[in-house]
């Protein structure tokens, strides 16, 4: 079955399964590899990105739930990599291995498009269940206040 979207501003369609998962379809169709395979059950984040704004799990969203939607990836969040959080996570050199950075990143753009000046507490909350096992965690949480003031 052919699914409509728009993937970072442009109209997409594919032929797959409705139950095949959003990340197969960025990562193999589409081939925007910055959203990662994790644990493919929705508990790392490291395959989060927006639909209709709103940070999912990719590998937990199907096909069906997105056909009509708007999908934001990694490389739609800003084409020249300038959003704020972006620079805020090189200034803050927050990553190691790097694995994780864009479904945090994405996750932390959610909070920031909702709440302009957040709390660490909330910062924290918010960032609850986006798993670094490199544990830079206090770097997110600086590099997620640092974009929230040049935002």
């Amino acid at each position: 079955m052919a699914v409509a979207f728009t993937v970072n501003g442009k109209a997409a369609s594919v032929d797959v399964d409705a139950n095949t998962p959003l990340l197969w379809v960025v990562r193999e169709h589409l081939k925007l590899t910055g959203t990662k395979f994790g644990c493919g059950s929705g508990l790392c984040g490291a395959c989060t990105v927006h639909v209709d704004g709103k940070a999912v799990r990719s590998c937990q969203t199907t096909m069906s739930e997105v056909a009509g939607k708007k999908v934001t990836t990694i490389e739609g969040l800003s084409p020249t990599s300038s959003h704020p959080l972006q620079k805020a996570w090189i200034a803050e050199q927050v990553p190691q291995c790097g694995y994780c950075q864009s479904g945090q990143i994405m996750q932390a753009a959610e909070l920031l498009s909702k709440n302009k000046k957040p709390t660490r507490e909330q910062i924290v909350t918010h960032m609850d269940g986006n798993i670094c096992r490199c544990g830079t965690y206090p770097r997110i949480v600086r590099a997620i206040q640092r974009a929230a003031k040049e935002a």
